[in-house]
């Protein structure tokens, strides 16, 4: 059976591909979307296309609404999104990708570190599964991809 996820969650780790590495090493049929993770370019993207800003709440807005342009559709387009929490920084963003899929009926599995799981509980609560890192995700897909 055929899938696609969206990969949503922070960036300043290896997570993504270690989860694209796992899908290619177990030959799954699984095609992986997500948002544009080089942050030089999500972040700059507004003032790019639609001229620069002052104002930083105005460069941020204009490119949060591009990003959702393009993050949105992926989501809509997804079996399954897989959310990943990491511990430096707050990934509102994932939270609301979190919230998006949730509203609109597509699955979601989370990742985070034991620390994060108080305040992450709702989320949590809402997920199917709850891991802790990329191995248990890419064991997830290989179940949920058996014929």
């Amino acid at each position: 059976m055929a899938y696609t996820i969206y990969l949503s969650g922070e960036t300043h780790t290896d997570w993504r591909d270690q989860i694209i590495q796992g899908i290619e090493n177990n030959d799954l049929d699984i095609e992986v979307l997500g948002p544009i993770t080089d942050l030089n370019i999500s972040e700059n993207i507004g003032a790019e296309i639609l001229g620069p800003e002052e104002n930083n709440f105005w460069r941020d807005h204009k490119s949060a609404k591009i990003n959702a342009l393009r993050n949105n559709h992926y989501l809509g387009q997804a079996d399954l999104v897989v959310v990943r929490f990491g511990e430096k920084y707050k990934q509102w963003e994932a939270a609301f990708d979190a919230g998006l899929a949730i509203g609109m009926g597509i699955p979601i599995v989370v990742m985070h570190d034991p620390e994060l799981t108080h305040a992450l509980k709702e989320i949590d609560a809402a997920a199917l599964a709850v891991t802790q890192d990329s191995l248990q995700v890419i064991e997830i897909l290989k179940y949920i991809s058996q014929q």
